[in-house]
């Protein structure tokens, strides 16, 4: 690894200067809005909940020899809602997490994600903050691959049934569970073996994301019920739920969640995707008790959303890849 050489370092300081400003004028909006910022272990007994991704997996060796497995973090999600059920209403904090076999201009092993959680409040509240944060940034435009955004721009907001009508001309909600008619309705070939969210995803990646973001950005809410594990259902419409990505540039920088606060339903969901998780890699993750006894206790009525804060950083400083905006890149 050579990116400590003056050279190479000297190339991504703008960029790495840029962070610094950015994360201090965030830490100014949220100590404004009230919110305590935290920290939790990386170490946890459940990386997360999320059906298609890879951990890291480590041994802990206790002083009296007893070895327990543990999980870097995907998320410090479990981690901040145990807090929420301690009785901490507003709460942030930029978690270095770790996502195994991924690698692009967007993706790196070890990132920082910037999560935030408000009781009380519906996810509504947290697409405002989305617009502070963008505008927070304290740069006139965001631009990726050619593209620009206005981070001060009212952002739009499109659900995702609409957003299938627009750029792919489907009706999403008419095929579902069908993967061969959302694959003929999209004009989408269906690969051998594929499910309906596989070609729900390959629709997304092919024909809607690069479309979202443009000039001003996209707040695409109301997913699939079956896509949001850790969501609660929209009340009047049980078929979606209360997520919403944010997307700049086509780029997807921040995925959030009307919180699920029913144990019961928490407990069947996380079955299930492991579940599914295991009939798709073989992996099944653990499954986090602490977490589960926290939401017995009682998990107040909340909103939460994840923000990948070197991506953030990239659109704000006009970097080109990840490792650009990172100290040190994992080598």
């Amino acid at each position: 690894m050579t990116e400590w050489r003056p050279d190479r370092l000297a190339r991504r300081l703008p960029h790495l200067q840029a962070r610094g400003r950015i994360q201090a004028a965030l830490r100014q909006w949220f100590a404004a809005e009230g919110f305590v910022e935290v920290e939790t272990p990386i170490l946890q007994a459940a990386p997360g909940a999320e059906v298609h991704l890879t951990g890291f997996a480590t041994e802990w060796e206790l002083p009296d020899g007893e070895e327990r497995e543990r999980w870097l973090h995907s998320s410090p999600e479990f981690a901040m809602k145990k807090l929420l059920a301690g009785g901490i209403p507003k709460i942030f904090q930029f978690a270095r997490v770790f996502r195994n076999a991924e690698g692009s201009a967007l993706h790196h092993p070890e990132f920082t994600m910037l999560e935030w959680y408000r009781t009380g409040v519906g996810y509504e509240t947290i697409m405002a903050d989305c617009k502070a944060i963008l505008a927070a940034t304290g740069t006139d435009e965001l631009r990726w691959a050619g593209h620009v955004c206005d981070p001060r721009a009212e952002p739009e907001r499109l659900t995702v049934a609409e957003a299938f009508v627009r750029h792919a001309g489907v009706d999403l909600f008419a095929t579902v569970g069908n993967a061969e008619a959302l694959s003929g309705a999209s004009g989408i070939a269906m690969h051998a073996g594929d499910t309906w969210e596989d070609v729900f995803f390959r629709i997304m990646f092919e024909k809607i994301e690069s479309k979202l973001g443009m000039g001003r950005p996209t707040i695409l809410c109301e997913y699939p019920i079956s896509m949001a594990a850790l969501a609660r259902a929209k009340p009047g419409d049980s078929r979606v739920a209360e997520r919403f990505e944010l997307y700049v540039c086509g780029v997807e920088l921040a995925n959030a969640f009307g919180e699920l606060t029913d144990p019961a339903v928490q407990r069947v969901r996380l079955a299930a995707d492991m579940d599914l998780k295991d009939e798709l890699y073989g992996v099944r993750w653990p499954v986090d008790d602490d977490f589960l006894a926290a939401l017995d206790h009682g998990l107040p009525d909340c909103s939460g959303i994840a923000l990948g804060f070197d991506r953030l950083v990239m659109l704000a400083s006009g970097a080109s890849h990840i490792e650009e905006v990172l100290w040190l890149p994992v080598r």
